[in-house]
């Protein structure tokens, strides 16, 4: 009797714990291993009644949980990013030497950072000598610092030819500063550069050119030096910024951090922030931020669109759209008017001059098309499906769209690019 009474409460036990923590499946996994190691603690774990009652009530809290998990969820870290935690742009110009020929010349400020560069290490270029640099390349830096990046770790950098180069190939870049927005050192690049591209001119002046090789990358060769403070475990608030605003998925981003942890610390202020109320020090917070991050909700819908690339005629159209009741007819009205001048000669002796003579036909033509009628509800299979079979192309699906959102058959946002 004792132990039915101790199965029943487990499963009650379990029961709670999956209508409490239902929209993340972290907390109710956490939960479950709770109760099965109170249950096996109660010495439940003996004689195989118990064991088949206990084998059953996993089974059905699988069961409630695949019915409890929301359709297309996903990840709260795959839908925005926590203020401050956030990667960094650095730039630096540099000097890149040792290419076979392909550099910049007697390129001015090629020529300013090889004398600045030999001057660190105590070499004085004379007067009015500018040193032919075929073998040099000024460039710029670039790299991405990630958030909580510490000094020693590395990073990859890209080197991009800044003058006359032809090639960067084969060249190694000089210790170079990378500098943030602040003009502030936060790292060291140098190292040899992997390019992908190649380029081969003739004396004739031909040239062959595969991909790009006036630029290239150098994988780990960044050192971070200093650290930038993201001020996240300071502020008085976390909070939390959608990557795409919308109010319906940030109320749902907080009612789903609310839901598993029970209480009401998170609220959306506006369509992508959500603020999040927790205790100062970045142990607590590092804890909780990934906690948050691996909860699992269902985002909003995304609103109704039409995009359309003019230039290129690309047409895109997502689930969303429908299209109310509409009749569409389109067709070609080709006019062609063909210009066949006569030369006209005088009668003998008329003392006349030849002359020409306009002759013009024209003619039209004007192909049909059968007229398409749209049900209300249309979805987007619908239109595609519509749309082929009065053959219409791209640039006449364009016309189409902006005659039917016109004419107020379509409810969506129309974006030309």
């Amino acid at each position: 009797m004792e132990r039915t009474q101790h199965m029943a409460a487990f499963i009650r036990f379990l029961s709670s714990v999956v209508l409490a923590k239902a929209g993340s499946h972290l907390a109710a996994t956490r939960s479950v291993e709770r109760g099965a190691m109170d249950f096996r603690l109660r010495g439940n774990d003996e004689g195989g009644l118990d064991k088949r009652r206990f084998h059953h009530a996993i089974l059905a809290l699988a069961a409630i949980l695949s019915f409890a998990a929301p359709a297309h969820a996903e990840r709260i870290k795959d839908l925005g990013t926590f203020q401050g935690v956030r990667p960094n742009q650095l730039t630096g110009y540099g000097i890149v030497v040792g290419l076979a020929g392909t550099g910049d010349d007697s390129l001015d400020y090629a020529t300013q950072g090889v004398k600045g560069m030999v001057s660190r290490f105590g070499l004085t270029l004379p007067q009015g000598i500018n040193p032919s640099l075929k073998n040099a390349a000024a460039v710029l830096v670039t790299a991405d610092l990630p958030a909580f990046s510490k000094p020693g770790q590395r990073l990859d950098v890209t080197v991009s030819a800044l003058g006359k180069a032809k090639s960067l190939r084969g060249g190694t870049l000089i210790m170079t500063p990378l500098r943030g927005a602040d003009n502030e050192i936060y790292a060291m690049a140098q190292g040899n550069l992997a390019v992908g591209g190649l380029g081969v001119s003739g004396a004739d002046g031909s040239q062959v050119s595969v991909n790009i090789p006036s630029a290239g990358r150098i994988p780990g060769g960044a050192t971070v030096e200093r650290a930038v403070a993201t001020g996240f475990d300071t502020a008085p608030t976390l909070t939390f910024n959608l990557a795409e605003a919308d109010l319906t998925t940030a109320l749902r981003v907080a009612d789903g951090i609310n839901r598993t942890f029970g209480d009401n610390r998170a609220r959306a202020t506006d369509a992508v922030s959500v603020n999040i109320t927790a205790a100062p020090g970045a142990e607590s917070r590092i804890m909780m931020m990934g906690m948050i991050e691996n909860i699992e909700i269902k985002p909003a819908d995304a609103p109704a669109k039409v995009i359309v690339n003019a230039r290129t005629g690309t047409v895109v159209i997502n689930g969303a759209v429908k299209i109310h009741p509409a009749a569409v007819a389109h067709g070609k009205l080709t006019v062609s008017v063909n210009e066949s001048p006569r030369i006209v000669q005088p009668a003998p002796f008329s003392q006349g001059r030849t002359a020409m003579e306009p002759s013009s036909s024209i003619s039209i033509d004007q192909e049909k098309k059968p007229m398409v009628n749209f049900k209300g509800g249309a979805s987007l299979a619908d239109i595609v499906k519509a749309v082929n079979a009065i053959g219409a192309s791209p640039a006449d699906m364009v016309a189409i769209l902006e005659a039917l959102k016109q004419a107020g058959a379509m409810k969506a946002e129309l974006v030309v690019l």
